[in-house]
């Protein structure tokens, strides 16, 4: 197996907690590492999900906004962006 240096930069305190956990998981960071980026390659992709945060109030409020539109028979509706361009522009 011929072998590759990786340069990665990462804040201190991560990298500590990091190797404190792989360190009672029997690996170090090289081993930890690569097992990331060899799931990379058997998943084709990140091998965790990512998922956004939780919603905060000022969008929960946008969302529940714009259902109270929407349910309202006399809100403006557009078909497509360009109308809505126009609109926005007036």
């Amino acid at each position: 197996m011929t072998t590759s240096n990786l340069k990665i930069r990462t804040d201190k305190l991560i990298k500590e907690q990091a190797e404190e956990i792989f360190n009672k998981l029997g690996l170090n960071m090289t081993t930890a590492i690569n097992m990331f980026l060899e799931a990379t390659i058997r998943e084709h992709g990140i091998p965790f999900d990512l998922k956004l945060d939780e919603t905060n109030e000022t969008t929960k409020s946008a969302i529940e906004e714009g259902r109270k539109i929407m349910s309202t028979p006399s809100a403006l509706r557009y078909s497509n962006m360009d109308d809505l361009k126009v609109a926005l522009e007036e």
